[in-house]
């Protein structure tokens, strides 16, 4: 029969930037030749976990993120005091308000799914960094999962961001008046302020949670050392029994 040529494999496609490192192989697969090239994979990996997670980069995003919702229900607020501010309706008010209004909802409705996304992908990075944690021990590469300057960042960025939003969510009611916003502010107040704080309170969350799971690894014990190999064993005359020692000739 004619022997077909040999077809090469086709090239491994690169991961795109945005994608997470991938679970550490099922266990019992032998996929890395010795100890120290699994190490090396895993603190590879928990190093990009973590800076996915707590990274520069991640706090942009958070702060993007609330800056888009803080600008759609600002516009909904907008459009809230053209509408239904109180006294006679001006009609270029009004139809500056729904224009606002509408503008608003296409602003905030991706910016909750990008929110909603984001915290769907720290959950995915956080149970992926579970995992390669869980594959071996390793204390230089535990120990920079503690991450202390990103985690300090992350949580005074939150608290300020919880303290604005309960400041914000009490304020607007209190000095809103009939002449001075009425309605509309009391409403637009709450909203930025429950915003804030929601958002605050996720941030808190990642930076707590982080810092626990890297203080559990780095309190976790030492792996036991692997065994050496085994040599000839010498027994002193004093411990060998009875029948060990050959006949004596009689």
């Amino acid at each position: 029969m004619p022997s077909h040529p040999a077809v090469p494999p086709a090239p491994p496609v690169p991961p795109r930037r945005a994608d997470l490192p991938p679970p550490p192989p099922p266990a019992g697969f032998a996929v890395w030749p010795d100890r120290a090239a699994r190490l090396a994979d895993r603190a590879a990996a928990l190093d990009e976990l973590a800076r996915r997670l707590l990274g520069p980069g991640r706090m942009a995003l958070f702060l993007a993120w609330l800056l888009l919702l803080e600008t759609g229900w600002g516009l909904i607020g907008l459009g809230f005091a053209g509408v239904g501010g109180g006294g006679v309706a001006d009609p270029f008010e009004m139809l500056v308000g729904i224009f606002a209004g509408a503008v608003g909802i296409a602003v905030l409705v991706p910016a909750v799914w990008l929110t909603l996304r984001g915290l769907g992908r720290d959950r995915t990075a956080r149970e992926r960094l579970l995992q390669w944690a869980a594959l071996d021990r390793d204390p230089v590469a535990d120990a920079r999962l503690r991450a202390p300057g990103a985690s300090v960042r992350w949580l005074l960025l939150s608290f300020a961001l919880c303290a604005v939003g309960l400041w914000a969510s009490f304020a607007a009611p209190a000095r809103a008046t009939p002449g001075n916003g009425g309605y509309p502010l009391v409403v637009y107040g709450i909203g930025a302020g429950l915003i804030l704080w929601v958002t605050g309170l996720t941030g808190l969350a990642k930076a707590v949670g982080h810092y626990r799971l890297a203080v559990r690894l780095t309190a976790r014990p030492a792996a036991p050392a692997p065994a050496a190999e085994a040599g000839p064993v010498t027994v002193p005359p004093a411990a060998r029994s009875a029948s060990s020692e050959p006949p004596r000739p009689e």
